[in-house]
């Protein structure tokens, strides 16, 4: 058996509620493995439950996504070997230095990609291929805009969006943060502290709007990109980061040009094996062919996750911090 160290929480609140422990770690059974974690993903979404936004319950073991090696495998693992390199995106449970996990969670990682690049984007990555993939199937001919578009899913979506030849509106808080997005492929970039983004936005395309919206932020941008769209525009509310957006009339989306909504989880597209192993291979493929680049935030150590959930809340951070264990 192996000691292991988790960062768990007992109650909801802000970072402080992380509690360290340790623990013997058994051995995996049929169809699991023993992973020796080397690189942790911190998302936003991991602050919702932390909080007690979203619920969960307690005590629980945060994190959706980490790399690893296999140290052991089960009766019956033929799929995956000792040594192998993994990942997980959507396995609740990832701040920990061990995990034996179910092989159904686990898809195999190309050598020439970095730990830290995928564990901190692999579930962002995930997120942008059902967005831009199955969700709505982005087109050259499509103008869109994302918001936070220098934050983690919205690197990512910005560069995936340029590969594909689509037109980019996103919107930032910093210089700083324009010229990442900039470079990240966005078209036109708006500071939404200096502009009202709805009129910049009209302003860029002339009076057309966009095709779609993807917005993680929530409240503070929700109702407002509904007048982005052009009729029969697409609005997808895929986050939460500042906030819940407010309750509105069903009715305005008739109003504003027969607009479609949705908000969308990535657990509701990644419900079986063959959708993980799908989704998974066609973002990694976009590293490996070089369309997508990550930068990585901070590193921290397990014992530190609360600052690193700290540092991830940071409106001018840059790149998405990860946890070695």
């Amino acid at each position: 058996m192996h000691t292991n160290l988790s960062a768990n929480i007992y109650q909801t609140g802000d970072s402080s509620v992380f509690k360290l422990d340790t623990t013997l770690i058994e051995k995996p059974k049929a169809q699991q493995v023993l992973l020796k974690q080397t690189a942790i993903g911190v998302n936003y979404i991991d602050t919702y439950f932390r909080s007690g936004l979203y619920p969960i319950d307690l005590p629980a073991t945060l994190g959706d996504e980490a790399v690893g090696v296999i140290e052991q495998v089960g009766e019956g693992v033929t799929e995956f070997s000792v040594g192998q390199r993994v990942a997980y995106s959507a396995a609740k449970g990832a701040y920990t230095q061990y995990r034996v996990i179910d092989i159904n969670e686990l898809v195999p990682i190309p050598d020439n990609i970095d730990d830290k690049s995928v564990a901190t984007s692999l579930l962002r990555g995930m997120t942008v291929e059902y967005l831009f993939c199955r969700l709505h199937e982005l087109k050259p001919s499509d103008v869109i805009l994302i918001h936070a578009a220098a934050g983690g899913v919205g690197q990512i979506a910005c560069q995936w969006a340029r590969a594909v030849g689509a037109t980019v509106i996103g919107t930032v808080s910093s210089a700083e943060k324009a010229r990442i997005a900039k470079r990240n492929g966005c078209d036109f970039v708006i500071n939404y502290t200096e502009q009202d983004f709805v009129k910049a936005v009209d302003e860029i395309t002339n009076g057309q709007k966009v095709d779609v919206v993807y917005d993680g932020v929530g409240k503070d941008t929700f109702t407002q990109s509904l007048d982005c769209l052009r009729v029969r525009g697409l609005m997808v509310s895929f986050g939460n980061a500042s906030g819940k957006p407010d309750p509105f009339d069903v009715l305005e989306l008739s109003k504003k040009g027969s607009l479609y909504l949705t908000r969308p989880t990535l657990y509701h597209y990644t419900r079986n094996r063959q959708e993980i192993l799908d989704s998974a291979a066609r973002y990694l493929a976009m590293l490996e062919k070089g369309h997508i680049n990550i930068q990585v935030g901070e590193s921290f150590a397990l014992s530190d996750v609360a600052k690193a959930h700290d540092y991830l809340v940071q409106r001018n951070r840059i790149g998405s911090p990860v946890l070695i264990p």
